[in-house]
């Protein structure tokens, strides 16, 4: 799918020089652009907006294939055990039945690889799919109706009956934590150690003590997932709701025993994702019927399939405790605790990432356990770790400013950290403090009444409260980007990206367009197809970044290529790729910008009809010479009922050191 860039140009162009290949924090110039007035940061509207007001936007769901037909889903309602007994023999004959498959009659496969066990791995679970008959969740599939209409697979699966035989299952998370084993995220502890921090924390002339939970959250897209699935001999084809395309089709691939480029992922359009949309085991069973029934199948999960099949945010049971001296220095942070798993997955909560970076403590105690359930896998949602993370230590902090009696903006300016807590790197940039005083200035934080309960509006109590907000940079390794440029002036940027609502491809068809010197028009940013160059997940916020310096590197490629094939008589000839810049439709020389050829010249000179480059981004080598965060300063004003105790946020302010905005309206 490509999406082509509305009628938007540019006021004005100026010469963008190459950029260095890689970059520290702070550096100028700015490596993704250099200029006065272009397409950057402008406002520019969504490229693919009119497509989904207007209904043309086409979702997985929404693929049609000839001879398609429907698939519906059985779910489990023991915990863990086996099924003893399975009757599918009404489901066979109700009108419309194609195909319904079982442990009995499902194609061999592989058990899913799983998330986080190698670059490209997409699965929720490590469990075999549909190769036996044991239970492992409340809601797995235990069997799967295909039929000509949505309708009649949902009929039919009503007619499938199924006992058990039960076996004692872990469902309490009390019950569970009593054998909590230490946590690993990605091959790493989540676990650190500074000092004496209990010992500390009993010397302390103030401290709280208070243990917070958070319970299981669902992501609940607009969209729910789906997948329209084709087998075209042994090659799968596979329509998807999917935030990472690349990984979906390797993880596919090593399931069914097949090479890499035997399988075919697309995902023009995701309606939300933050997480969930991952591989789950719905994918596996519609290409497994798929196979089975020799038909195309569209598989999409019904919101209550979607919370039967797809993990969530797993419930968390967090302690905080702060100690610190009569002018709110911390003598000691603790943040520790347990989160609710299966075995069969790989994503703690690690809620400790925001005590990693946020405050300076002279004693230091963060560690996650693991709480192992009988329960359907957890996943990555929005902000893993530090939005539950942030939500205990920001509310001990608050207890401990009551304590002690300082305002709590205060009191976290006051231990705000010289450099990272953890690791002693300098931050790349941190304007913590300045985001406090700005926001409080504009929230109106000096009229606060730090004695709880003492505004009053009739019914209303009123009060204000503050919190820190802080995210880590993250660009993963394997951003690769494809830039074909023609005669015609037009350019084509092809990458393995997605599109789940925020942006992505009217973001970098406007970094493409400046860094080229074309109009918004003449640049197509194709993404959400698994052929496409890159390895690029969509999340930890870090695409953008990931797909901007693979952008990056293959225009570099690009300008180079262009300068060989300018001939002797070009006014670019001698000139090396630091020295030119895209403006125009064309290439320049910097200082010079007379000394200009369009590319439509360049490449009739060569006899060429267009040029074609590949490249993969740099790596990430910055990250290991800093400590790298987003921060910002939260403001809330709440109401709450005396008569009915119902809450509304009346005003709510961020503060936030964004950085560079890419695109000022999105």
């Amino acid at each position: 799918m490509s999406i082509v860039g509305d009628s938007v140009q540019a006021e004005s162009q100026t010469a963008v020089p190459l950029g260095p290949e890689s970059w520290e924090p702070g550096s100028e110039p700015d490596p993704l652009i250099r200029h006065e007035r272009g397409s950057i940061g402008a406002p520019v509207s969504r490229l693919d907006g009119a497509l989904k007001v207007t209904g043309a936007a086409r979702f997985a769901a929404e693929v049609r294939l000839e001879g398609m037909v429907y698939a519906a889903l059985v779910f489990s309602t023991i915990a863990k055990g086996r099924l003893a007994t399975i009757d599918t023999g009404a489901a066979e004959e109700a009108p419309g039945v194609v195909l319904v498959m079982t442990h009995r009659n499902a194609p061999r496969m592989n058990p899913s690889p799983l998330l986080l066990t190698s670059e490209k791995a997409a699965g929720g679970d490590d469990l075999p799919v549909m190769q036996d008959d044991r239970i492992h969740w409340n809601g797995q599939p235990i069997a799967l109706v295909l039929a000509e209409t949505q309708e009649q697979a949902d009929h039919a699966v009503s007619l499938i009956r199924a006992t058990y035989e039960i076996e004692e299952a872990t469902t309490a998370f009390e019950q569970a934590k009593l054998h909590a084993r230490p946590a690993l995220f990605g091959g790493e502890p989540l676990s650190d150690e500074l000092g004496d921090a209990e010992a500390a924390l009993a010397a302390a002339p103030y401290s709280v003590d208070v243990t917070y939970r958070t319970p299981f959250q669902n992501h609940n897209a607009i969209e729910p997932h789906a997948a329209t699935v084709a087998w075209d001999g042994d090659e799968l084809i596979v329509h998807d709701a999917s935030q990472g395309v690349t990984h979906m089709a390797w993880s596919l691939a090593d399931i069914f025993d097949l090479e890499e480029d035997q399988v075919h992922v697309t995902a023009s359009f995701v309606g939300g994702a933050f997480g969930g949309k991952t591989m789950w085991q719905h994918h596996v069973l519609g290409a497994a019927a798929s196979r089975l029934a020799s038909r195309p199948v569209r598989i999409a999960l019904s919101r209550e399939g979607v919370y039967r099949v797809v993990g969530g945010r797993t419930a968390t049971e967090q302690r905080v405790a702060l100690g610190a001296t009569a002018d709110g220095r911390f003598q000691s942070l603790i943040h520790t605790g347990t989160v609710a798993m299966t075995r069969h997955n790989n994503v703690p909560e690690p809620f400790i990432l925001p005590a990693r970076c946020l405050y300076a403590a002279d004693n230091l105690k963060l560690g996650v356990h693991i709480a192992d359930l009988d329960m359907l896998a957890n996943t990555f949602m929005r902000a893993p770790g530090e939005s539950v993370g942030s939500f205990a230590l920001e509310c001990a902090i608050d207890e401990l400013a009551e304590r002690i009696g300082i305002d709590p903006i205060e009191l976290r300016i006051r231990n705000e950290p010289d450099a990272d807590p953890i690791s002693g790197k300098a931050f790349s940039s941190r304007h913590l403090v300045e985001a406090f005083r700005m926001g409080a200035e504009r929230f109106g934080w000096s009229k606060r009444d730090p004695k709880p309960g003492a505004r009053r509006e009739g019914e209303w109590l009123i009060g204000m409260g503050c919190a820190t907000a802080t995210y880590p940079y993250h660009r993963f390794p394997g951003g690769a980007a494809r830039i074909t440029l023609t005669r015609d002036g037009r350019a084509t940027v092809e990458v393995a990206a997605h599109e789940a609502g925020m942006g992505t491809a009217t973001v970098q068809t406007q970094v493409t367009a400046e860094r080229l010197g074309l109009p918004l028009e003449q640049v197509t940013f194709a993404y959400g197809d698994s052929s496409f160059p890159g390895v690029i997940l969509a999340g930890g916020s870090q695409q953008a970044a990931s797909i901007g310096g693979a952008v990056i590197a293959a225009h570099r490629k690009l300008v180079t290529e262009l300068l060989e094939l300018a001939d002797i008589g070009s006014p670019l000839a001698g000139l090396s790729p630091n020295e030119v810049g895209g403006i125009d439709g064309g290439l320049c020389k910097l200082d010079e910008p007379e000394r200009r050829e369009s590319y439509a010249s360049i490449l009739a000179g060569a006899q060429r009809d267009e040029v074609s480059v590949e490249a993969v981004g740099p790596p990430p080598v910055e990250m290991a010479e800093w400590s790298m965060h987003s921060f910002g300063a939260q403001f809330c004003e709440a109401r709450v009922n005396t008569v009915t105790g119902e809450t509304r946020i009346s005003r709510f302010l961020s503060s936030v050191d964004c950085g560079r905005v890419l695109n000022s309206k999105l």
